[in-house]
């Protein structure tokens, strides 16, 4: 993460009605004052989208203040997502707790079978079952004899 990532050579190449949005950490990747100077007006449009106008009229539109857009212009993580998210990260750490003194001290994957439990305890709370891999699915899984 940097700051002023996108920024007034930036903006002046900028076709007419390019969209601008932060995907970063904070606030500081637009430089946003590089912006407001060269505009000649800002107009709310809409929720979360501000369009600045610039001297020769082309219109940059702004969503979310330049703020971290899935949380400043969106629901960010519903519930039904998180609490898997949540599931996941305390069982994770139930595991590595219970295991550490086995493990080498190393970045280490969900393990499968939390993932699994997790997955179907959240399908039976939403009344929805998964069907089971056939034995021809389980093997291609397992190997890289086909596709790409």
């Amino acid at each position: 993460m940097t700051i002023s990532v996108v920024r007034k050579e930036h903006f002046e190449r900028m076709k007419d009605g390019a969209i601008i949005a932060n995907s970063g950490h904070f606030n500081v990747e637009i430089d946003i004052p590089d912006l407001e100077k060269m505009a000649t007006s800002k107009i709310r449009v809409r929720d979360n989208v501000d369009q600045f106008i610039l001297p020769d009229g082309r219109r940059i539109n702004l969503l979310g203040e330049g703020r971290l857009i899935n949380l400043a212009a969106a629901e960010g993580h519903p519930a039904s997502v998180m609490d898997m998210s949540f599931a996941n990260q305390s069982l994770s750490a139930e595991f590595l707790s219970k295991k550490n003194v086995k493990l080498d001290k190393r970045v280490y994957p969900v393990p499968p079978e939390i993932d699994r439990d997790i997955a179907r305890l959240k399908l039976e709370t939403m009344d929805c079952a998964i069907d089971e891999l056939t034995d021809k699915q389980k093997k291609y899984l397992a190997s890289w004899d086909q596709g790409t």
